[in-house]
């Protein structure tokens, strides 16, 4: 977030190709040892094989379940009727809920990590809360926030929801209902209005704007002047095609970047004075309740 204030102005081109980031061990990565070469328009940035690699040895797939470490189990508000139950490490405090983008969370629990993940499996068996959600929800999610109280006031009713469940994890030490809001921290104020969606870099692509607010791994900015982008694309007619930042188009159009599309890259400046990555309108009321995959979450802990 501090390295991206609102304001900032960004210019910059994929160079080369995307590559592998290889694997995360004793807190720095390691290259990877095929080179392999990356999708650009997918927010993975290891190669399944390094992936397979991480995974052998990691809380997210269940295939550390001897980590000593004390474990928070948490709720995550990402607006009305979007909450989910997560666990993180409890030292790494809120940082969790920040990559996530959660506008609100509130702490459930605390204790070693099998009774942490009881605690989370009773949840989705017993109240249907989800462990995660799209990033399409999310985002359209952000768009039409409720009032702070009214927020705050969700996730204090699933919380006295949990805590009265049978089957509660006896190591697991219950934390007393606080809420906590990311509005300021994200500048979510900054988010009016439709928005549209950037997609991913291609060697050569350049993005140019103007930071409004992160929100996690997302980017909300300004695109520079006429003739940026291709114009913002989507399935649903021509007249949302017409809209954006093509030739003719608006100038200003606000886009999302999902800055997890930059891993793998090696950028440079950008020499023109236009984003050229692919621009397209968000999806409306899509997948608010689908998952992210099937898969488990990544960098969890």
């Amino acid at each position: 977030m501090s390295l991206l204030p609102a304001g900032k102005r960004l210019a910059f081109a994929a160079q080369g190709e995307r590559l592998c980031l290889g694997v995360r061990r004793a807190g720095r990565w390691i290259v990877c040892p095929y080179g392999a070469v990356l999708d650009g328009a997918s927010a993975k940035d290891q190669c399944a094989r390094c992936a397979q690699l991480d995974r052998s040895r990691s809380v997210a797939a269940d295939t550390m379940a001897d980590d000593p470490r004390p474990y928070g189990v948490y709720l995550a508000y990402f607006g009305p009727g979007l909450l989910k139950v997560g666990i993180t490490a409890a030292e790494r405090g809120p940082a969790r809920l920040v990559e996530q983008g959660a506008v609100a969370y509130a702490w459930l629990g605390r204790g070693p990590l099998m009774a942490a993940r009881r605690a989370e499996a009773l949840l989705g068996s017993a109240l249907s809360v989800p462990d995660r959600f799209a990033k399409a929800a999310k985002r359209a999610a952000r768009g039409a926030l409720p009032p702070v109280p009214e927020r705050a006031a969700e996730l204090a009713q699933l919380h006295r929801s949990a805590r009265e469940l049978a089957g509660w994890p006896e190591t697991l030490e219950p934390v007393g209902f606080a809420c906590a809001d990311h509005t300021e921290l994200f500048g979510l104020d900054r988010i009016q209005g439709e928005v549209a969606e950037l997609g991913g870099m291609t060697p050569g692509a350049e993005i140019v704007g103007e930071v409004l607010t992160g929100v996690g791994a997302d980017v909300y900015l300004r695109l520079a002047g006429p003739g940026a982008g291709a114009g913002v694309e989507a399935g649903t007619g021509a007249e949302e095609r017409k809209r954006g930042t093509g030739a003719g188009g608006d100038a200003g159009v606000v886009a999302v970047m999902d800055a997890r599309l930059l891993s793998g890259w090696v950028l440079g400046p950008a020499v023109g004075e236009a984003t050229t990555v692919p621009v397209r309108a968000a999806a409306r009321g899509a997948g608010e309740r689908e998952r992210e995959g099937k898969g488990g979450q990544e960098g969890l802990f």
